[in-house]
């Protein structure tokens, strides 16, 4: 019931492309079918490189959901940084880490705790996940506060290098760190979280998984690109700022897939995969995508700096890292906890709805 679902869902590609090539429609409906089309194509990725990581085995599968996990953000992003938004990347990577932390785990945990008093998982893996965010904080931080260090009168001449330097700078030693997560859960303490992957058996054959991921990211290509051609225009027609479109649909379009993963694990009441979607989700947008955008805006003649726009940017992400670390130190979960992080998602979607373009 599922696949027939998403398979009528793929509609929303030739209508996209219609809407703009043949019928020339307003803007606000291209936008809006592109990101649905995006939506759809993230979770057709996932459920791919899911079938194809039962097949190589959790060493190697786990490697490959890292690879293809956030091709929709990234090759959206490259878009979006490609038409010379780059505020509107940095409101993407922003909503993207509180998207799939706040709103995507507190829904899960409302649905999880609805008909049970509390679940559990393993406060191991909690543990580490609450440390990488409060890395991702950290390094969110720094180039911000050396921003502001150069701002200061009589202390611009010290700095020996750019905004945009010091983030490439940046953005090296936090993949530098991913990887060694990676080797770390995956590889030398591969019995510790063994516990946090789900055993199953592939269905798909490996030439459709791959095929099914290259012809879904070239999809999502030519989607991107309606996608950032309409933003702007978009923002305009609804009277919202391109910003809180960045952070709320361009933060959520790419990780909707997480969601629902998270929201079905949670009712199966397999709390220790929620939590691994929706805040490793997260981190990957902070340690993988985020980097990797840094480095490759450099060749495209857009360098995107780390030293984000708004204030109100670093103000969500440390927020959304101190409220997850606080639920997820007991190693134990209830709705009303769910809830609270739901709260806070629509606090912050209201702060970014008032305000206008930094």
């Amino acid at each position: 019931m599922k696949t027939v679902v998403l398979s009528f869902l793929l509609l929303c590609v030739p209508i996209s492309l219609g809407l703009k090539y043949l019928v020339g429609a307003p803007s606000v409906w291209i936008f809006i079918a592109a990101v649905m089309a995006v939506a759809v194509l993230a979770e057709w990725i996932r459920r791919a490189t899911e079938q194809l990581a039962e097949r190589v085995g959790p060493a190697i599968g786990g490697l490959l959901t890292v690879s293809f996990g956030s091709i929709a953000e990234l090759v959206l992003a490259l878009f979006v940084l490609a038409s010379g938004e780059t505020a509107v990347v940095q409101a993407q990577i922003t909503g993207s880490i509180i998207g799939t932390s706040l709103f995507g785990l507190g829904l899960a945990i409302v649905i999880g705790g609805a008909t049970r008093e509390r679940q559990s998982f393993n406060p191991r893996r909690a543990g580490l996940l609450s440390t990488l965010l409060i890395l991702v904080v950290i390094a969110m931080l720094l180039p911000a506060v050396f921003n502001y260090t150069g701002q200061i009168a009589g202390h611009g001449r010290e700095l020996r290098v750019t905004d945009e330097e010091l983030s490439l700078s940046v953005s090296a030693v936090l993949l530098s760190l991913y990887m060694a997560n990676l080797i770390y859960t995956l590889i030398t303490h591969r019995d510790v979280f063994s516990a946090e992957t789900s055993p199953g058996k592939a269905d798909w054959s490996l030439m459709r998984s791959l095929a099914v991921i290259i012809a879904a990211t070239v999809a999502i290509a030519f989607e991107a690109e309606l996608v950032s051609g309409s933003l702007s225009e978009t923002a305009a027609k609804l009277q919202l700022s391109p910003l809180f479109l960045g952070v709320i649909v361009l933060g959520l379009v790419g990780t909707v897939a997480d969601l629902f993963a998270a929201a079905w694990f949670a009712h199966k009441d397999k709390m220790g995969l929620v939590l691994s979607i929706c805040v490793g989700s997260a981190i990957q947008v902070a340690l993988v995508v985020a980097p990797l955008l840094v480095i490759i805006s450099w060749f495209m003649g857009h360098p995107l700096s780390l030293v984000f726009s708004n204030p109100l940017y670093l103000f969500a992400i440390a927020g959304t890292a101190l409220i997850v670390n606080a639920i997820a130190r007991d190693g134990e979960t209830t709705w009303f906890e769910g809830l609270l992080l739901l709260g806070v998602y629509v606090l912050f979607g209201l702060s970014f709805f008032f305000t206008g373009p930094a």
